[in-house]
Formats: C-alpha cells, structure tokens, sequence
C-alpha cells in the first residue's frame, strides 16, 4: 500500500441545508403513502406477490400488482437499523454508518471506458475494472467501490462474480454489488464473500460486501430483484434500493412528481426487505435525473439532480434510514470544465443534504462511460469539501489576539511561529493548477485532464494493493467456474 492511502477519509456531518420545507416534506411523504395504497408496485415473481399478501399487502395475483397499506410501511421503517457498520477486507477500511460522516463511492457499471492512455472510449473488461480498483485503494477519499464499469468480455451469466473477484483482488476496501440481481448470482456472491471473509458467521459478523437492487422505474420490481436482496439479507449481507427514473420518461415531468415516484419505489423495495428479513440492514439510494428533450437521452448533471439529490437525502433523513446519492455523475464527455462545475455543485448539494454515500465518482457521459483521471479529480473535489465541512480548520484560538498583535500594523507573518505551527493545516491540493505562468508554459500548458492522467499513471504504477490470504482466489475461481458450469443462467454468444 502507498503512503498516500492509510486509511479513508470520510466527510464530517457538520453542514447542513433543506431542499424542503417541513409541510413540502410531509406532503410528499402523503402522496407516497396513496400511490402505494392506490396505485401499488408491479412485482414481477410469484412466489414473492404471495408472501407479500401474506404480510398484509393487497395483491392482485393476475396482475402482480402489490399495494401496500401505509401501517406495512411505517412498520418497516421502524424495524430498518438507523446505523450499521460496512465492514471491509482490511479492517481499517471500515465505515460507520451512523449520520455522522458522508463517504465517497464509485459507481455506475459503464459499460464504456475512456482510455487514459490513447484517449479513445472502447468497450471496458475485466482487466480494466481490475485497474480502476487498483487505483480506487490507493485514493483514501474512496471508501466504496461499486463495479464502477463492465466486466464485458466476461460470460454474461457470471460477469457478476468475475467483477467481484476483480474487485476482491484489486482492493482491501469494501465493495457494494449493483450487478448481481436474480437470487442465483447473489448466493455465487455471497459464497465468495463468505471464502474472502472467512465462513457465513464471519461474514455476517462483518460484512465486506453490501449490496443494493434497482426499481424499474416507474413502479416495477422485476422478477428476482426482491428475491436477491433477501439472499443478501439472510446472509447478513446489507442491502439497500436504489431507484433512476429519468423525468419525462419513466418518471413524471417535474421534479416533484418524481419525487414521489422515486420515494414510493425506494419505500417498497424497504418494506418487502422488511417482511421477508425483520430488522435487515438496508438503504436509501436515489440517482434520479431529467431527459434532455433534445436527444431523449439521460441529461445528468442539471439543476434538477441538485433538487432531487437534497430532496431524497433529506427524505431518508426524515425516515432515519441511511441514504446512497447519485452525485459525481457529469454529463461531459471528458474530464473539463463542465465536468468540474456540475461535479463540484453536486458534492456541494449532497454534503448539504446530509448523504450517507456519495456516489459516481470517475463517471462521464452520463455514467456511460468510465473515467480513472474523472475518478482522481472528483477526489480532489471531495477532498475540498472535506476542508470545507472541518470545524476544526475554523476553530479559534484564544491567543490569535495576541498573535496578530506580535505582528502588528504592517509587519507579516512569514516567520512567526503560529505561522510555522498551522500553516499546514490549510488545504494543499494535488491538481488544481497554481504554478506560475511560466512554469505552466514550460511544463506544456496542462490541463485537468493531462494532471489527472499523469497521477492515475503515478499511482498505478507505485501502488500495490493489499493481496488475499492463501488459498482465497483459487477458491474464488473455483466458485466461478462451477456456477458457469452449472445451470444457472444462459451465457450471450
């Protein structure tokens, strides 16, 4: 492991700002409760409609449609845990989910990677995500690591497991599954956390992995979402719901208006959870965002994800779950000026919003394509905020008066000793361009893009990740390999 890479840094809970006003917080929070009572949720198997009938909630068996009574959902609220530990490979890498701190994730499962070598954007593989992860532990303000890109010359019906081993062998960090969404793959997930964390009660002691299922916006579980997230649970493994509604497309057209859809989809994924696994470890996770009406593509990075980031962080706080926020997720297409604004505003919003994780980081293009100079720079961003949310860079002596009056009216404070004794608590950036203008010249004039891609290079070649026990990845293989010969699932041609 580098120097630079201790230990994660996490961002203190000390800012904070409302999207919505108490009675805009409760009106949405109603017209939730009469789209899942009225309306209800399409849930996609069987088997998952009755044991939700079972627990009180209306089914429509013909139709798969689930409507929930508001007393299911405030019971389930009741029995989510308010914190939890997400326990990693190396235990200091552990994060404490308890409203205290806001950690940075990677995201997105892109299925594109801009290369960082040639510049040019092809399909992304195994070996990619295994490099991204690499650099992903070297970054302290990383603390979660999503499958940030595709594993695509991986089997379709195990990509699942081989991004999992990349990811194990690559980071002591601890990783949250998004890929793995039929029961089938989360217990070849589970098998290989359980080989990696030392037996079920070690990981159920302390879960290296988590793991999250999406809505199919609006309204819809597919069949076997549900159903993965309770293989999760009962195995001890945190597992949250994470919605992406795209308003004017499978979401209403105004913010508001998705709000409430986001929420009653996040509410029902919980409240199933609940009902199968009294008590489970789970979350709130919202990447919403708008079309852009000129393409009919995914906008990402406009004023309503700010909106909508706040809102549902500030909904989650009011339920007292703890929440996952799509936040680096820009819409540029390299790492520029835009990427820097809608990024630095987005951090921003959901540090104020009180996010439990903030999530996207390295994503461009709208989270299609994978960056690991994007990845480098959004942390750079993060770790300004960190500055910005530290009481104790504020903090105010009691001799400053005496300080300033050693100096007096037009001396300076080069060699003071309180100069010498602080001055390295100001924030000292990695990339942000303060040469000279000569020097600047002389080193060619760089840009982000080209300091960024200089330290992902610097990094990559320097770090060494901390390696498995003996033993561990051959078992990891061996899992793999059995499950793709099993009859699991179909692979692609």
């Amino acid at each position: 492991m580098t120097p630079e890479a201790p230990s994660i840094r996490s961002l203190p809970r000390t800012l904070q700002a409302d999207a919505l006003t108490p009675a805009a917080l409760e009106a949405v929070h109603a017209q939730t409760l009469t789209v899942l009572e009225e309306v209800g949720v399409g849930v996609g198997g069987e088997a998952m409609c009755r044991a939700l009938a079972d627990a009180g909630a209306e089914v429509d068996l013909s139709t798969k449609r689930v409507r929930f009574p508001a007393g299911m959902i405030e019971k389930a609220l009741e029995r989510s845990p308010r914190t939890y530990v997400l326990a990693a490979r190396v235990p200091e890498f552990d994060l404490a989910i308890d409203g205290q701190h806001s950690y940075l994730a990677v995201d997105g499962c892109a299925a594109e990677i801009l290369d960082h070598e040639t510049g040019e954007r092809r399909p992304s593989t195994k070996q990619d995500l295994a490099m991204a992860m690499r650099l992903a532990d070297a970054l302290p303000e990383i603390g979660i690591l999503w499958q940030p890109m595709s594993a695509r010359d991986m089997p379709r019906k195990s990509q699942s497991l081989h991004e999992l081993h990349a990811q194990f062998a690559n980071s002591g960090k601890h990783i949250q599954m998004m890929t793995a969404v039929t029961p089938e793959v989360a217990r070849g997930v589970v098998e290989i956390a359980r080989v990696v964390a030392g037996g079920s009660e070690a990981l159920r002691r302390r879960p290296i992995i988590s793991a999250f299922e999406c809505s199919l916006s609006p309204l819809m579980y597919e069949d076997g979402a549900l159903e993965a997230a309770q293989v999760y649970a009962e195995a001890g493994v945190p597992c949250g719901f994470v919605v992406m509604p795209i308003s004017c497309a499978t979401g209403p057209a105004t913010a508001a208006g998705t709000l409430v859809q986001s929420n009653a989809e996040i509410l029902a994924g919980i409240t199933a959870l609940q009902v199968l696994v009294p008590g489970a470890a789970t979350f709130y996770g919202c990447c919403a965002t708008v079309m852009d009406l000129r393409s009919g593509a995914a906008a990402c990075g406009g004023p309503e994800d700010l909106y909508l980031q706040m809102a549902a962080a500030q909904l989650a706080r009011n339920y007292g779950v703890p929440s996952s926020i799509g936040t680096f997720a820009t819409g540029s297409k390299i790492p520029d000026w835009q990427a820097g604004v809608e990024n630095g505003l987005s951090g921003f919003a959901s540090v104020l919003a009180g996010a439990d994780l903030m999530c996207g980081a390295g994503l461009l293009f709208g989270a299609r394509v994978y960056s690991l100079a994007e990845m480098v720079l959004d942390a750079e961003i993060f770790n300004l905020l960190h500055y910005l949310t530290d009481k104790s860079a504020m903090s105010l002596s009691d001799s400053i008066a005496q300080v300033i009056e050693s100096v007096g009216p037009g001396g300076h404070y080069l060699s003071d000793k309180h100069t010498l004794q602080n001055m390295r608590q100001q924030w000292m950036p990695k990339l942000f361009d303060r040469l000279s203008w000569e020097d600047w010249e002389s080193a060619g004039q760089p840009g982000p893009q080209e300091l960024a891609n200089e330290r992902v290079r610097s990094l990559l070649s320097t770090h060494e990740p901390p390696p498995l026990d003996d033993g561990v990845e051959d078992e990891i293989l061996r899992i793999i390999d059995a499950f793709e010969r099993g009859d699991g699932g179909n692979e692609d041609e």
